[in-house]
């Protein structure tokens, strides 16, 4: 057998040893990036500097800002609500969870990301609106998103707090459409979690009663009612239901 294996070592180290000269002679080309602090030689160039600084400020803070202003919130409450219900608190992982929030919210979102790039992004990449325009334009399909899903009551709370007079809903600021849009999706989640956890609180009470008459005290009801809700939640096709609901309550 080592005879057999020997003519082939011998060609493999052969070619590995060729192709470490060819990359010797042949360098890889690698760009160099190079980072220039000076003086300003006028004002103009510090401003310039500062607006850069402020939008890789922005662009770090952007993902979280989209999530806060998008159906992420709601999603991601309700399938932390329901791991807990079930009583699997390291199944599924968070990632995983975060993960499908983050897919759903982006089917859920298509139409509007589709409309502030037809409207916004593509006319400013074009060069046929301003900077400032664009943002507006791009604010319009998120305001009237965030205002169609808040309930009224807590968009008056930030308006009264915001003293504005005379309010029109589609005028509203963006500082004050997201905290009450954000309040209004808790709540929402909420409701959907509580309605999510009767099904497994009944069946953890009819297991620790049943415990508990057969004088099982020192028997932990949590490992009777896990399987029998694991069974409940994959005969009723658990994960379906609440998938349907929650892209459901946004049309």
């Amino acid at each position: 057998m080592r005879r057999k294996f020997l003519p082939v070592l011998i060609i493999m180290g052969a070619v590995l040893f060729l192709g470490a000269q060819q990359a010797k002679a042949e360098p890889i080309p690698i760009p160099s990036i190079e980072l220039t602090i000076g003086t300003p030689e006028s004002p103009g160039e510090v401003v310039a500097s500062v607006r850069l600084l402020i939008f890789l400020t922005v662009i770090s803070l952007l993902p979280a800002f989209l999530v806060m202003m998008t159906s992420f919130i709601r999603i991601v409450v309700v399938l932390a609500l329901l791991r807990t219900a079930i009583g699997t608190f390291q199944a599924p992982p968070g990632s995983v969870l975060i993960g499908l929030a983050l897919f759903l919210t982006v089917f859920i979102m298509a139409p509007v990301y589709n409309q502030i790039n037809e409207e916004a992004l593509a006319p400013f990449l074009n060069g046929e609106i301003s900077q400032m325009e664009a943002q507006e334009r791009a604010a319009e399909p998120l305001r009237e998103f965030m205002l169609r899903h808040t309930r009224e009551k807590d968009l008056d709370l930030f308006v009264r707090m915001a003293e504005i007079e005379d309010p029109v809903p589609e005028e509203l600021p963006l500082t004050v459409v997201i905290p009450a849009f954000m309040i209004s999706e808790l709540q929402t989640a909420f409701q959907m979690g509580f309605m999510l956890y009767l099904p497994f609180l009944i069946i953890d009470i009819v297991v620790a009663s049943i415990l508990l008459s057969m004088g099982m005290f020192m028997l932990p009801p949590v490992m009777i009612s896990l399987p029998f809700k694991l069974l409940l939640f994959v005969l009723v096709d658990g994960w379906y239901l609440v998938v349907r609901s929650l892209v459901e309550s946004f049309v």
